[in-house]
Order: C-alpha cells, then structure tokens, then sequence
C-alpha cells in the first residue's frame, strides 16, 4: 500500500473535517477507548479545534482515501477546563504544544505511519514556538472486561520517541462507552518531551 503522509495547509483542514470525524469514531470504538461515537459532536469539536491559531491536520492517504490523521495546536488555544491542571502545575502553556488525536485504521498499522504523524506535528510545534510537545492517553484497568487478549499498550512506541508520562498530571473526560446509556469519567494520563 502506497500511503502519503502530509500536514495539510489551514485552508484545507475544513474539507477533511468529516473524514477524520469518521476516523477518529472508528478508531476510538477500539480499545482502548471504547467510544460510542456521534458525528456532529465530532465534526463540532474538530471545527473548533481546526480553528485554534497554528492547528495543524497531518493525514495519511492510500490514493485519495484519508486512512488515518493526526491532530495539534498550541496549549494555549485550549478550553480553559483543559489548560487549569497544566497552569495548576505551573506550566507555560505559551510555549507547549497539545497533540489531539492520532487514529489510524488497523491495516495501515506497523508500516511508520505514526513516527511520521509525530514528526509533522512535532515540526508544527516548533515552528509555533513551542518547547515541549504533549498529549494525553486513557488508562484503562489492566483487568477490564473488554481488553482484548493480544492488546499491546502504546508505552513503549512513545517512549522510543522520548515521551515520558508526566507524574500526577492527569485529567478526566467524559464519554459514553460502547454499550453503556451515559457519559462516564475517564482518566487521561499526559505524556510530555521536550522539543
């Protein structure tokens, strides 16, 4: 599979929008995440993150296909709610830059395309200033019911490209499950490096 990977330019993020809203349902319903999906809470939440001064939309393609994505912005351009437990720890959101999403459908997997979505948006980050690079993950129990047998957490692949998770530094979102009637909390454990 002959698989194209670029940051695409701010007036192109806007045609993308449905497309990764699909993915990111898709991939999310995955586990970890188990995420029941609802695509105009999605495309609202990316229209709003694609605004955010320096946001950037790596995507990957088989032919015209978008098979995978990856977003970032600055910190700063947030939802206060997001940045009080980075300025509660005395961080300087002005110079950090948040890695979003980064979904990717199953048979593209294993072949870089995610080192090249953390290379792209490692360069947007600092190009916009930004000294350290961060992002978030869920921390499921290792004993939950749906884990699946063969599941491999991502640890390791984040850890060879130098992120380390930030000690105490976790938020909570909510979502509704696969299966589940309402939204839950969820802890996100933040992994940061320096760029």
């Amino acid at each position: 599979m002959a698989v194209t990977v670029e940051t695409l330019p701010a007036h192109r993020i806007a045609k993308a929008i449905d497309a990764l809203a699909r993915l990111r349902i898709a991939v999310f319903r995955e586990w970890p995440y188990l995420y029941d999906g609802d695509l105009n809470y999605e495309r609202g939440y990316l229209a709003e993150f694609a605004a955010a001064p320096d946001a950037v939309l790596v995507v990957a393609r088989d032919g015209a296909a978008i098979v995978g994505a990856a977003t970032a912005s600055p910190l700063a351009a947030q939802k206060d709610a997001f940045k009080a437990p980075f300025l509660a720890a005395g961080w300087d959101v002005a110079r950090a830059f948040y890695f979003g999403e980064s979904v990717l459908l199953p048979v593209y997997r294993g072949q870089g395309i995610g080192h090249a979505f953390f290379d792209h948006r490692e360069a947007a980050g600092k190009a916009a200033g930004a000294n350290v690079a961060l992002f978030c993950a869920v921390q499921r129990p290792v004993d939950h019911l749906l884990r699946p047998a063969d599941y491999r957490p991502l640890d390791a692949f984040w850890a060879k490209r130098g992120y380390a998770k930030v000690p105490g530094l976790v938020a909570s979102f909510d979502w509704l499950d696969i299966g589940e009637t309402e939204e839950t909390p969820h802890p996100m454990q933040f992994w940061a490096r320096m760029l």
